[in-house]
Formats: C-alpha cells, structure tokens, sequence
C-alpha cells in the first residue's frame, strides 16, 4: 500500500497486511478469523484481488524471539504496510513494560480509536432493547491519562514533583502523593474531532456528541468540549449546528448534522435509557475506553466488539481485538473470534473493499441468528448449538460461499 499525493490509501489488487496474532486466545482467535477473511476476499473478488499475510511479533512471542515485547521491527513493517490487524495482547498490571496498545498508539500516532457498537439479532444482551444502540464511538488515543506520565508513590520524581507543586503551584499534595499527569491539547483534542464529524457527514449520521467531564476538569476535559464546538464553527459551519440552536429554530437545523455535549457520568445513563438518541460519540482517552466497553456491554460483550486505531493523516491503521487474552482459554479453540472478525471488516471498509466487510459481517449474523455459536453465547441462546472457535468461522465461511 501507499498513499496518493491527494492523501488517499492505494491498495493493489494484491495486497500484503502484517498480522499480529496475539497472546493467550490469540493463536486461536486469529486461526479462525484467516479463514473467513480469506474466504470473503475469494468470494467477492473471485480471485481478482487477494491478500498476503504477513506475521509480524509483539507480545510474548517477540518477547521469546527479540527479547522485547515490541521490536522496531514490527513498527517499521506496520509503516511500510500502512495497515495492520492484530489479536489481543498481554499487559503486566501494575509493574513493568507499558501497554503494547498504548505504545503502537503513540508511536504510530494512531490518533483515532474507533468502535462502532451494535447489536446482531440473536445475541444474548442484558438490555430490553439492544437494538436502540447503534453508536460509533471515536476516543482521543495518544494523550490524557494514558500518556503515561505517572510517578510511583514515594519515588523520588514524584516527591520532587510533589514540591514543586506545593511550592511554586500553591497545591497541598501529601509528600508520599503517587502522581499522574493528564495533558490535553486543541490540536490534538480537534484532530480527533475532525475526524468524528467527517466520519458523521460521510454518513449521514444524526448527531455528534462530545462527552467530557468538564464540570469538574475544566481546563482539559472542559477545554475538550470548547474545542470541539468552535471547530465545528470554524471548519463546518454550513453542514452543522448546536443542539441549543437546533431547538431554538429547528428550521435550521434540516440536513444538517446536530453537534451536542454531554457529560460523561450522564453519557452513561444516556445510552442505557436513551440510546436510540445518539450516533457519533466524540471523546477524551479515558471516557472513550469506558464508555466503548459500557457500550459493547449492552449489545452482547466484548467477544464481538470491533476496534480500529487510526491516523487519517498518514494512513497508518491497526485494527483490533477489544477484549483481553483469556490465557485459561489458550489453545482450547474455545473462545468467541467475532471482535478480530468484526475489526477485519472494519479493515477492509478502510483499504476499500467494502464488498469483503459486507459479506464477513451478513454472514456472520446469518451464523447467529442459526444458533451456532461459541461458549460465551450458547450458555445464554436456549436451544443454540455449541460449537467450537474454528467451527464459528467454518459455519461464517459456508454462509460466504452461500452468498
């Protein structure tokens, strides 16, 4: 792949995509989601268009292999590919090497995590009415919290910090504080949110809300929502409007998209009493990861939540497992494929052969809605069939070639 002097992804017919197979389940959630890509690729495009995976290592393989958990190595390949996928890895809690997710963010700068979250008709929710959420949610990935600027209590950078604070920042910290620092930016802040409305414009989407928690964090989170409604102001003007403004004259507001804020502790009850109110979702690092697990929770879990980390600017992209390894799981082919399956589809949307991803995500439905699924789902579908990882997607892969 490469990009155009117009700043649009090329992708040959044949095209080489670096996988990640991932730690725990990895081997097997990956194992499963090959076949269905491949399938998909070869019914769509009877053989016009093909890919060439190609395995590049993070996680405890490379640890094994490199004697790093993320070799410079895979950065380089992910670059010269443009695009990747990889499985769920493992990260320490608490001590030692830093997430592998949050460092291929940030030193990809993979500005945009998106997570489309929606419900397939047969899937065990916890909801009355999953279906009235059908959201995209586009979280901030390379700043806030997860900068990783924190210092362990009692070390000596945090006690130095800690005076600082006191003394020149008039603050009141206990000399023993553990301390972490959230930086947010308006550059970074409206990329992210640029992003979010072209994404609703594309696509007709209702609304755009900005969920924050700025009556408490003023000068970050409150800043956020700042931000994001004069960049909708400066770069959009004709194709958005406010919420207040909409209700004061809803005249205007026809075929335009409505730009709102929430926040973030109502945006919980929000989508659980009125999901069917929202689209788009535009929001900090930390609300993002919260509220897209709280999200996939209402429609079935994280066993079928796709994610995608994304810079629209250089094209670089890696799409993803939203759940974590399950290492008792390993090599049993037990686990639920559907989240790698599901980013896969995202994958391809994104390298243009929206074609694949309509055929994956049909047939992976039409699997649901038979009853033949993994562990997670048959405890919970009376009379489903339980059937193993390879064989949810060998059951995907003969609703492909039905297709």
């Amino acid at each position: 792949m490469s990009m155009s002097k117009e700043g649009q992804l090329v992708v040959p017919d044949a095209v080489d995509i670096p996988f990640i197979e991932g730690d725990g389940t990895g081997s097997d959630i990956w194992a499963a989601s090959r076949i269905v890509f491949d399938a998909a690729v070869k019914k769509a495009y009877n053989g016009k268009r093909s890919v060439n995976w190609v395995e590049v290592l993070a996680g405890e393989k490379a640890q094994e292999a490199k004697g790093t958990m993320l070799p410079d190595e895979t950065l380089e390949q992910i670059k010269s590919h443009f695009v990747a996928i990889k499985g769920p890895l493992t990260t320490p809690i608490g001590t030692g090497f830093r997430s592998i997710n949050v460092t291929l963010r940030q030193v990809l700068d993979l500005y945009a995590c998106v997570r489309p979250v929606k419900w397939y008709n047969g899937v065990p929710a916890p909801v009355t009415h999953p279906q009235d959420l059908n959201v995209v949610i586009f979280r901030e990935n390379t700043e806030d919290v997860y900068a990783g600027l924190e210092w362990q209590s009692g070390s000596e950078k945090a006690k130095k910090l800690v005076h600082f604070l006191n003394t020149e920042l008039d603050c009141k910290l206990s000399s023993e504080a553990g301390i972490g620092i959230k930086p947010m930016t308006k550059a970074n802040s409206q990329r992210l949110i640029r992003a979010a409305i072209k994404y609703s414009l594309a696509n007709r989407s209702k609304s755009l809300t900005l969920v924050h928690k700025g009556n408490i964090m003023k000068y970050t989170e409150g800043a956020f929502k700042q931000w994001g409604y004069e960049l909708a102001a400066s770069e959009f003007s004709n194709q958005t409007i406010t919420e207040t403004q909409a209700t004061e004259n809803p005249a205007l507001a026809s075929g335009k998209l409505i730009v709102n804020d929430r926040i973030a502790d109502n945006m919980f009850q929000q989508i659980l009493l009125r999901p069917s109110e929202y689209s788009v979702i535009a929001c900090p690092n930390l609300n993002g990861d919260y509220l897209s697990d709280a999200a996939a929770a209402q429609v079935g879990g994280l066993g079928i939540a796709p994610g995608g980390n994304i810079n629209y600017e250089t094209g670089y992209a890696v799409f993803e497992a939203t759940h974590g390894t399950a290492p008792k799981y390993a090599g049993q082919d037990k686990v639920n494929p559907g989240s790698v399956i599901l980013s896969g589809v995202m994958m391809f949307e994104y390298i243009g052969w929206s074609e694949v991803g309509k055929l994956i995500e049909t047939s992976m439905a039409k699997t649901i809605e038979s009853k033949k699924v993994t562990y997670d789902f048959h405890r919970q579908i009376p009379g489903a069939t339980l059937v193993k990882c390879s064989e949810f997607a060998n059951e995907i892969v003969t609703h492909i070639e039905k297709s």
